[in-house]
């Protein structure tokens, strides 16, 4: 994003046609659309989905200041919990749970990047505990509830006076 980084920037991660995988997609674009639904909110936040591999998050997230990252995983807790990380300042899990749908997954990407010197200023994390990921299905009812939380999450975790008209 560079330059032109918005202070906020949030990003799912995932594959629509993965089930569960679609958690962080799912999220961000209930987030975009509560933004939406706000008259002349969302100035100076962005949502963008990745769908690709991990590894393009350190270009995506270049310049902003505040980024929240939502994915899909698996621990073993029960479907649809929510765990919250400030990346920044505590280091993501590597080589726990799910192998990723990707070449690398989203913790190796961040914990790389910390690695390079390349995260934002302040980097949060939420992840959406999955169950399937099997080719062609819809995500689980549970996951797809916590997408919503988490939305709601993220947009009560954004400055007041960017998504609030006159603030």
């Amino acid at each position: 994003m560079g330059a032109t980084a918005p202070a906020v920037l949030i990003i799912g991660v995932g594959n629509d046609d993965r089930g569960d995988d679609a958690a962080g997609l799912l999220a961000a674009r209930r987030v975009r659309a509560q933004l939406a639904a706000r008259p002349a909110s969302g100035a100076g936040v962005a949502v963008v989905e990745c769908t690709r591999d991990p590894t393009t998050l350190t270009e995506v997230w270049e310049g902003a200041g505040l980024v929240f990252l939502l994915d899909a995983v698996q621990s073993g807790a029960p479907p649809g919990t929510i765990r919250r990380f400030e990346a920044g300042t505590e280091p993501l899990v590597v080589g726990r749970g799910r192998g990723s749908t990707h070449a690398l997954g989203v913790a190796e990407a961040v914990e790389l990047a910390r690695a390079l010197g390349r995260l934002p200023p302040r980097l949060i994390v939420y992840g959406i505990e999955a169950t399937t990921f099997v080719p062609g299905t819809r995500p689980t009812p549970a996951v797809d509830e916590a997408a919503s939380e988490v939305a709601g999450r993220v947009l009560g975790e954004i400055p007041h006076e960017l998504i609030t008209p006159g603030a």
